[in-house]
């Protein structure tokens, strides 16, 4: 039976586990290894994993880092950073990984996405959208580099052309509500969950069970991904790698599909 999926979102810079806020002052929390080791132990639905140096610098992805990371995960693991081409796709998921997450790449050359697919399948193909609020007015518009560059693309929009183009996942993440710990962007959720029928992932804000179970309560069957609820503990923000326990994550997804909560 299909359920929705809770998933930790690990960022890596320099090598070490960090987070940010809306995308800057990255924090240094530890380990990434170490960290996959404890999700592994919690049962973790999933496990994300991005480099958010890869494209800033231009670098080709770590494969032996990534090696690494599929090595110790017990659970299904997505790798993004510095994915550009078909050969260094079927490198990742040659090496153990289950998906590979495109950014940058996919908004400079949405092809990428049927090119990919066709050599490892379009299960394995995520593509994560960094969106942001326009400054004046409504909507969104998808950022990259780390929320640094502007393409001006409409996510609701964009979300529907690789659809067509055989995309297998898409991860919204809101830039605005990075970090905030605040709760999701509902609107935003809405807005591409209405025009797609891909699995869709929600990424950024956060900040409580109460947050994932108002996700599942209004889409049901989806991705709710977290990265500082996972992370810290406690109203000083105490590194500390948590995650629901089996019977926690039950009955959070029951209590909140059947509208309880």
């Amino acid at each position: 039976m299909l359920r929705p999926r809770i998933m930790p979102c690990l960022l890596i810079k320099n090598g070490g586990l960090v987070k940010t806020v809306k995308f800057s002052t990255p924090k240094y929390v530890g380990d990434p290894l170490n960290a996959v080791k404890i999700f592994n132990e919690k049962e973790a639905d999933e496990l994300i994993v991005l480099n958010i140096d890869a494209t800033i610098s231009g670098e080709a992805p770590d494969f032996k880092m990534i090696e690494h990371l599929a090595a110790e995960c017990r659970m299904p693991l997505c790798y993004g950073g510095g994915v550009r081409t078909v050969e260094q796709a079927k490198t990742i998921i040659g090496l153990g990984v289950e998906k590979v997450a495109l950014s940058s790449a996919v908004l400079e050359n949405p092809e990428l996405v049927t090119l990919i697919s066709k050599e490892v399948g379009s299960q394995s193909i995520v593509v994560v959208l960094d969106v942001k609020k326009k400054k004046l007015g409504t909507g969104y518009e998808i950022w990259t580099h780390n929320a640094t560059v502007n393409t001006g693309k409409c996510p609701i929009e964009f979300s529907q052309e690789i659809e067509k183009l055989g995309v297998g996942e898409i991860v919204l993440n809101s830039i605005d509500n990075d970090g905030e710990m605040k709760g999701y962007d509902l609107v935003l959720a809405k807005k591409v969950r209405e025009v797609t029928t891909v699995p869709l992932s929600i990424l950024g804000g956060a900040g409580s069970l109460k947050d994932i179970g108002n996700l599942i309560n209004h889409f049901g069957i989806i991705g709710a991904a977290a990265g500082s609820l996972f992370v810290f503990k406690g109203v000083y923000k105490a590194v500390l790698i948590n995650y629901p326990n089996p019977m926690e994550k039950d009955e959070l997804i029951r209590s909140y599909s059947s509208g309880k909560l």
